[in-house]
């Protein structure tokens, strides 16, 4: 699982995943995602280059967000491929962490200028 981490405008920390979310990927990222949820006022989570998410996956994007959340910032998630959202749309964590496709639009979401 790959792993890169950026602030971009209005002070967005937006995180880039690439590989398989599952319970060896998430293993690995938990850590750094858990960091950046303790200290991101908002977050973007690129699941572009996602090409599988299982439970221990979900977990991973959850638990930050949760935490963002509590400290009154938000967090999206941006452009999964088709598989990928189905599982976030099965779970119902789309209900909870709001899936943009397009950087703008997440962007203004997040009340920063896109």
């Amino acid at each position: 699982m790959q792993f890169s981490s950026e602030v971009i405008e209005g002070n967005v920390t937006r995180v880039h995943l690439e590989g398989k979310l599952d319970i060896v990927g998430a293993a690995e990222v938990d850590l750094r995602m858990n960091v950046i949820g303790g200290s991101a006022n908002h977050l973007l989570v690129d699941l572009s280059g996602v090409t599988f998410l299982g439970s221990m996956g979900l977990r991973s994007l959850v638990v930050p967000a949760q935490v963002v959340r509590r400290r009154g910032g938000k967090v999206v998630i941006l452009s999964p491929i088709p598989m990928v959202e189905k599982v976030l749309e099965g779970s119902r964590i789309n209900e909870i962490i709001p899936v943009f496709h397009d950087l703008a639009s997440a962007l203004a979401f997040l009340g920063t200028q896109g």
